[in-house]
């Protein structure tokens, strides 16, 4: 999902309606689908907590989609989708043809939850969006460089990269809740290809990481 939002950061740039670089005020209130009460995040439950300091100052757009992907910080993740629009985001996924992914609403609104409005998506439509990046084709070639570049960034690689050989260049997000943990990325190896794990069920999140690192290593070996 959170690539959902990057691609359509860049858009909105392209079509000159922000600029990466424009500040944001840092706040930690958001508002729920279900009633529009306010919620906050709980930093204890964010893989990134420094953002949480800020609150009361300003980030820029592009620190913000840094720390998106980088760190996955869904503080981050909610500031940007409320400054975006969660419609647009959404309308652009369609637009790329992303049909299995949805976006309806912030990260950690409880009571959405509670009434089964999640944000959802297939692996198909992860792929679909990965690969209009690797293809110069997310909104335009220039764009997506930069959005490959931000998650050839990504710090938390113990699923994709660490099926790869050493060096191999790899450009990914990840993303977890209780029981799932998924991968997505674009491996740039000598024949480059794009891959998806999405898992759930299994307790232990080592478990998940060394099968989609077994699954890449695998793909690997049958691609080079």
């Amino acid at each position: 999902m959170k690539v959902a939002v990057l691609i359509e950061l860049y858009r909105q740039a392209r079509q000159g309606k922000l600029k990466l670089d424009d500040p944001l005020s840092v706040k930690n209130e958001f508002h729920s689908l279900v009633d529009g009460s306010a919620f906050a995040l709980d930093p204890d439950d964010d893989s990134e907590r420094n953002l949480y300091r800020a609150v009361g100052g300003t980030r820029t757009l592009r620190e913000l989609s840094e720390l998106m992907i980088t760190v996955s910080s869904n503080l981050a993740a909610n500031l940007l989708m409320d400054r975006l629009g969660v419609e647009n985001i959404r309308a652009g996924v369609h637009a790329l043809g992303a049909d299995g992914m949805n976006v309806l609403r912030d990260l950690e609104d409880a009571k959405a939850f509670e009434q089964g409005l999640v944000n959802t998506t297939t692996a198909q439509a992860l792929l679909t969006l990965l690969e209009a990046i690797a293809r110069g084709q997310a909104v335009d070639r220039e764009s997506s460089r930069q959005m490959l570049e931000t998650l050839e960034r990504q710090t938390i690689n113990d699923g994709i990269p660490a099926g790869l050989p050493a060096g191999t260049r790899v450009a990914h997000k990840t993303g977890d809740i209780t029981r799932i943990w998924h991968d997505a990325g674009i491996v740039l190896a000598r024949r480059p290809f794009v891959l998806v794990v999405l898992t759930r069920g299994l307790e232990n999140p080592k478990e998940s990481t060394a099968l989609i690192a077994e699954i890449t290593r695998e793909l690997y070996r049958a691609t080079q």
